[in-house]
């Protein structure tokens, strides 16, 4: 996810190859401009003019979900696998198609993003919100997750992975910083099974940001995953809460 100012898009519905069409433009949870638009083949959203996310790649969004997995204790099944973020569906495919994985819950904050899976969006994860085993809500992360944590009895994941912001220096809104802060680690912590793995996605690494989880986990791997340009993506994945 790296940030990109949109170019002056296209509007007309027989735009060439690689010319911009936006196809959807609406007021986000935000107050911001949301923008979904296609170049090509491909689609792309845009918050308040910055890129979030398309659907040229995902290859590093795949990777923090298969790395989560696989870092679950040996013969664990049926797994339960929560998603902060529906974005193009990448994240919440890549569960779906993993056999460990029964359940994936996944919350998003933007419903008309979840709508626009229902339209041409939904082509790229094949329409991962349709699944029975998935379960997407319609929320703010922080929210629920300070609601799920303050339950007597809270749900359990097995995986818990995070790709709602750009990173944790660089999130999309100024209240998602919580999520990276010590109560939010705590919420996160409350929520995950014995011997689960919970996961960040960052557009770049945030040395801080490990620092502070190593302190709280006894193992924390950090894994790069090389971009056409720039700097590698960054999973961040932790397990065995302190």
């Amino acid at each position: 996810m790296n940030q990109r100012t949109p170019d002056t898009p296209a509007t007309g519905p027989h735009a060439p190859e690689g010319e911009a069409v936006t196809l959807a433009r609406v007021t986000g949870e935000t107050g911001g401009d949301l923008v979904l638009r296609r170049v090509g083949a491909h689609y792309e959203i845009y918050s308040n003019g910055l890129f979030l996310m398309d659907t040229r790649d995902g290859t590093s969004e795949r990777e923090m979900v298969r790395a989560s997995l696989a870092a679950l204790p040996a013969g664990r099944s049926r797994s339960r696998v929560l998603i902060g973020g529906l974005g193009v569906g990448f994240s919440a495919r890549e569960a779906l198609d993993h056999p460990r994985v029964s359940l994936v819950e996944v919350v998003e904050l933007e419903p008309q993003v979840i709508a626009w899976h229902d339209g041409e969006l939904g082509e790229a994860a094949e329409y991962v919100h349709r699944d029975p085993r998935c379960r997407v809500v319609n929320a703010d992360i922080v929210a629920w997750l300070e609601a799920a944590a303050s339950a007597e009895r809270p749900a359990r994941y097995d995986v818990i992975c995070l790709d709602t912001d750009n990173g944790p220096d660089w999130t999309v809104v100024e209240a998602n910083n919580r999520l990276y802060e010590a109560p939010g680690l705590d919420r996160l912590t409350r929520l995950l099974a014995p011997g689960g793995v919970l996961a960040f996605w960052s557009a770049n690494a945030v040395p801080v940001f490990e620092a502070s989880l190593r302190r709280r986990f006894a193992s924390v791997e950090v894994v790069e995953v090389p971009v056409a340009r720039g700097v590698p993506d960054t999973v961040y994945l932790a397990r065995e809460p302190r």
